[in-house]
């Protein structure tokens, strides 16, 4: 399910989709660009409705770019650059990215991360609930960019909302995992 806004045609809200590389609580920074907020959305091709939703979205970036920002003289929007990028085709030996188109969203300032009841996972002591690997609901907003003669669309992080737990991603494995054959039996501890 994505919601359409009808205030701005650009912006929506991806449901149930995991997230990678999962910088929502501090800003990164990485090797070319300035620190920000970042997440990668993984939107499964399977997902024919929020798939359309999103391309409609950058298609309305596109078009408010063409008119507001590169005055009638922007890229078309088939050859333009744009967030929604092929997992299978740009990250194939990666089984993360199979079957998935992915966009990763950023943002200068902190955006919002709650869970499914409404609290703040920002709070000391829940950093550890956002992770990548994670499930979510993200609310993106697309929009036209032209910087040292590229013009394109890009994908800003508003908010997101954790839905579900999901997979640790970037190699971490709980401390349970780690020392399985170490694990004594609770009851032994009384003897």
């Amino acid at each position: 399910v994505v919601m359409e806004n009808q205030v701005n045609p650009a912006k929506v809200i991806v449901t149930n989709v995991e997230l990678g590389y999962v910088h929502a609580l501090a800003p990164y920074k990485g090797e070319t660009s300035e620190a920000k907020y970042s997440v990668v959305i993984l939107l499964p091709k399977t997902d024919a409705e929020q798939v359309r939703k999103v391309k409609l979205a950058i298609k309305a970036a596109h078009e408010a770019g063409q008119k507001d920002k590169w005055g009638g003289k922007g890229p078309e929007i088939a050859s333009c650059k744009h967030p929604l990028r092929d997992g299978d085709k740009e990250r194939p030996d990666d089984e993360v990215f199979k079957g998935c188109y992915f966009m990763t969203a950023s943002a200068k300032t902190k955006p919002g991360v709650i869970d499914i009841y409404g609290r703040d996972l920002t709070e000391p002591g829940r950093e550890e609930e956002t992770y990548s690997g994670m499930k979510a609901n993200v609310s993106i907003t697309f929009f036209a960019f032209s910087t040292n003669g590229n013009k394109g669309i890009a994908c800003g992080l508003n908010n997101i909302q954790k839905v579900a737990d999901g997979p640790h991603r970037g190699g971490r494995v709980s401390a349970a995992a780690d020392f399985a054959g170490y694990i004594k039996n609770p009851e032994e501890a009384g003897r």
